[in-house]
């Protein structure tokens, strides 16, 4: 999960992206708006549920405020959870009325509520919370049709290209094609396709809204590419998401694109924190199979790693203690034991992994370039990460958490490749 200082709304810089009147240049107001009620019945929690390390509304919070392009982004919702992450990805919160939280209730009643709260909003994008590949560049280029071409309502879509068929009922006993000649089937190649809403957003102006459209007027679509194009509205679609969005979905623009040190607490990520090591009780490197296997790649690749603990940890007790790698134990002040083994490597914050799980971790947490935690961590130390591990403290976790910081490193390299 994204620190919320890390995403704040810095309101409108995109300073090529203006409209131009009698009176001189003008900036209209812009609001980005997610939907957020907390009573989702297909996948409970669905909009706070971690998807990829993130809360699910976190990735396109992250992408709206990324842009830079909006006065406001705001989260509607009626649940005390999803406005506490809303806040810590740096959205404001718009608490809804009971009225507009029912499951019979349109988004668009629901726009329609928090404009009467916001009447100095000129253009208003609903983006969908269950769309999580939405990047930056798909916003600007909406906001340059409004204002630069002068639409009054634009939506997503993506092509498709699916042959569909009449459905059968009482009264249609023999189906027939809706959009192609079987006799003359095209090939993929040779048929442009249809384009669909694929739910990402719908942007209009409040002008528009006001006299009930959000669809209407001087209206045109946004083409998105199919990889960005994912929507999840049952448990199916979860683990096909996950996988887009590890591929796809916006890395933020504090993505690192060098690791030069990790450094890990013992305490509740290579230890549990449910089961304290004793005398009668130690982890051993066999417990621990994995995360030595994921060590080993990092020190293969140059990387730097250390171990921290709090407590006084002896051999018996560090699950990891015949590996070479730097431990560090009795430490008070954690961020200043990281610092001086920065300064050995000549290395900043932002080439810091750091993985912990307790309120004494989050200073590092907030400050390293990728951190992480296991699922069981402490609240505080959950707000202060970029990613949450699907498992618990013990083995295991710091795979999984090196494994991400694999992929983020392979994503960014592959994408500059691109540049």
């Amino acid at each position: 999960m994204e620190p919320a200082s890390k995403y704040r709304a810095q309101g409108v810089s995109g300073d090529n992206i203006v409209r131009t009147t009698k009176d001189g240049v003008v900036k209209p107001h812009l609001t980005a708006l997610v939907l957020a009620r907390g009573g989702s019945k297909g996948i409970p929690g669905k909009n706070i549920k971690v998807l990829a390390g993130v809360p699910l509304i976190g990735w396109v919070l992250r992408a709206a405020i990324d842009s830079r392009l909006f006065d406001s982004v705001w989260v509607s919702t009626d649940d005390e959870k999803i406005m506490k992450v809303a806040e810590r990805f740096g959205a404001r919160v718009h608490r809804r009325s009971p009225e507009v939280s029912k499951d019979t209730t349109s988004s668009f009643d629901t726009i329609v509520e928090f404009l009467k709260y916001h009447p100095e909003i000129d253009v208003i994008g609903n983006i969908q919370g269950t769309s999580p590949c939405l990047h930056p560049k798909h916003l600007k280029d909406v906001i340059r049709m409004f204002l630069e071409e002068g639409y009054e309502s634009v939506f997503s879509v993506v092509r498709r290209h699916q042959f569909r068929w009449e459905e059968l009922s009482d009264k249609v006993t023999v189906t027939r094609p809706l959009n192609f000649n079987p006799a003359k089937r095209p090939r993929r190649q040779d048929w442009p396709g249809e384009l669909c809403e694929n739910g990402s957003f719908y942007f209009a102006t409040t002008d528009l809204i006001k006299r009930g459209f959000i669809q209407d007027g001087k209206l045109s679509y946004y083409e998105m590419e199919p990889e960005y194009s994912v929507d999840i509205d049952v448990d199916i679609d979860w683990p096909i998401a996950e996988q887009r969005v590890l591929k796809y979905g916006y890395l933020g623009e504090d993505a690192v694109n060098h690791v030069a040190l990790l450094v890990c607490n013992i305490d509740g990520c290579l230890i549990p924190n449910r089961v304290p090591p004793s005398a009668n009780k130690t982890e051993t490197t066999d417990d621990c199979e994995g995360d030595a296997a994921a060590i080993s790649l990092l020190k293969e690749k140059g990387i730097k790693v250390m171990f921290i603990s709090e407590r006084s940890i002896s051999g018996k007790t560090n699950p990891l203690s015949e590996f070479d790698c730097k431990m560090e134990v009795n430490v008070k002040d954690k961020k200043t034991t990281v610092e001086k083994e920065m300064k050995a490597l000549q290395a900043s914050w932002n080439e810091v992994a750091y993985m912990g799980s307790e309120p004494s971790d989050v200073e590092c947490l907030k400050k390293a370039g990728i951190s992480g935690v296991p699922n069981d961590c402490s609240e505080e130390a959950q707000v202060a990460s970029t990613f949450i591990c699907k498992s618990n403290g013990g083995p295991g976790a710091l795979r999984e958490f090196t494994d991400r910081i694999g992929l983020l490193l392979s994503r960014v390299t592959a994408e500059a490749d691109q540049c």
